[in-house]
């Protein structure tokens, strides 16, 4: 019996001062979210009821997916209404190791403090990464650290792409 991939969308949870393109970045998530449910794969997310993780959550959940959301408090007191399997940690921040280590590959929607470090681990895991509506400037660097396990999209379709890709060479 083979199992689902589970497939980590990781992004911003906070709006900042970034309104639009956070709003673009919860876009992308949702629609990310739809496609990784009708795939069959699992979601998994930071689980909050916030940002990018909160959109793939309800994107996933609108298109009859599974989702799983690794909280980084100890309670679901911040829990996103479209998580599935709520995994409290109590870990705070050192639930992105979590995040990281759990997903077969994960997706990176913007970039902040917090995605930087999933990304981080995730390379240095050796889990390849797929980033999307990301800056330059981070599509540079985490390219730069481990350019074989990095792929950039522009879109959600390209971001699929690359995921498929990368399942497909893992079997």
């Amino acid at each position: 019996m083979s199992r689902k991939p589970i497939i980590g969308v990781m992004g911003p949870g906070k709006t900042d001062h970034h309104t639009e393109g956070t709003e673009k970045q919860q876009e992308l998530a949702h629609e990310l979210g739809k496609h990784i449910a009708t795939n069959g794969w699992l979601l998994l997310t930071g689980g909050r009821n916030i940002g990018v993780m909160d959109a793939a959550c309800r994107g996933a959940k609108a298109a009859g997916g599974t989702t799983i959301g690794i909280l980084p408090g100890p309670d679901t007191s911040e829990l996103s209404e479209a998580v599935d399997i709520p995994i409290i940690t109590g870990l705070g921040s050192a639930r992105d190791n979590v995040n990281a280590l759990s997903s077969n590959v994960l997706v990176a929607i913007g970039m902040g403090p917090g995605t930087a470090a999933e990304v981080a681990l995730a390379l240095k895991a050796g889990k390849p990464v797929v980033l999307l509506g990301t800056q330059p400037e981070a599509e540079k660097f985490f390219g730069s650290l481990s350019a074989g396990l990095v792929h950039v999209a522009s879109d959600v379709e390209g971001a699929l792409a690359h995921v498929k890709a990368v399942l497909a060479a893992a079997q």
